[in-house]
């Protein structure tokens, strides 16, 4: 595939996963969290307390709170980022907009905590799709990606600090009761997003420490049909210098492996750790245009 088709393909790939994440999040928004006052936090949860104070669609009050964060995203993100900001911004208030307009008794649930939960699992995966496009949607989202940018937390995470302060202003407005539906809906949120940003883990790194890393480095790739990765280490008490040998496995294989390793050494020290994500060869292949 040429530079030009595959960059066509990716920016098609990328506009349809901010479209579904867009719709996905209205749904969250108009069918659980708005009908019932729950806040999680973000500029759709300041248009939520808007609605209900002044009356005004959430779609719109998210289009009037965004427009100065978009100065925030010109200065910090480039004129790309800007459109993308807007983009992702117009689509969310007008799918908002439109199932209120067409779907007025939207409302499924009118248990707070079941409506929390499902509104944050929706919206959190609606705004998964919106990152993994590289998009945003603006207010707190454009804040989060532009920390996670520079700092070493998930964005899941900030995003759950970044909104505990307008859940805590929609406790004030409407009740205490709501607010804390809110946090759980905002963790919800922050989980699935990170969930679909990052993937489930179904593959294991594994750390082998062993006396018999040279006979372990010929016979595990043949009984595993994995590779392997070695480099020196020292261990501190004995001050004894050997290789530590790094594998990646799917999670079905580690059985295998240990059995394998075991075999060689029964005295083997072993570190199995999840990995969120691997790309590569006999795992996923990813082109980046």
């Amino acid at each position: 595939m040429t530079g030009v088709g595959l960059k066509r393909e990716t920016l098609l790939k990328d506009s349809v996963l901010l479209v579904v994440g867009c719709f996905i999040m209205s749904l969250g928004l108009h069918v659980f969290l708005v009908p019932n006052k729950i806040s999680t936090g973000g500029v759709s949860g300041l248009a939520t307390i808007f609605y209900y104070l002044y009356d005004l669609p959430v779609g719109v009050g998210m289009m009037l709170l965004n427009v100065p964060l978009f100065l925030l995203c010109w200065r910090f993100l480039g004129i790309g980022s800007i459109v993308k900001s807007l983009a992702g911004t117009v689509l969310l208030s007008l799918f908002t907009d439109l199932e209120a307009m067409y779907w007025p008794e939207g409302a499924l649930l009118t248990d707070g905590l079941l409506a929390a939960i499902y509104g944050g699992v929706l919206v959190g995966a609606g705004l998964g799709l919106v990152f993994r496009a590289g998009c945003t949607t603006g207010g707190s989202d454009l804040l989060t990606m532009l920390i996670y940018k520079y700092s070493r937390y998930s964005s899941g995470m900030i995003l759950l600090v970044v909104d505990g302060v307008i859940i805590v202003l929609a406790g004030f407005v409407f009740d205490v009761e709501l607010a804390l539906y809110g946090l759980v809906g905002a963790y919800a949120t922050s989980h699935v997003l990170d969930l679909v940003q990052e993937g489930i883990s179904r593959s294991k790194a594994v750390l082998i420490i062993s006396d018999c890393y040279e006979e372990l480095s010929r016979t595990l790739p043949q009984g595993i049909n994995r590779g392997l990765t070695a480099f020196p280490s020292t261990g501190v008490y004995t001050g004894r210098e050997r290789q530590a040998l790094l594998c990646v496995v799917a999670q079905s294989e580690i059985s295998l492996l240990k059995k394998e390793i075991y075999q060689v050494d029964p005295k083997a020290f072993i570190i199995v750790a999840n990995a969120a994500e691997v790309l590569g060869e006999g795992f996923v292949r990813k082109e980046i245009a």
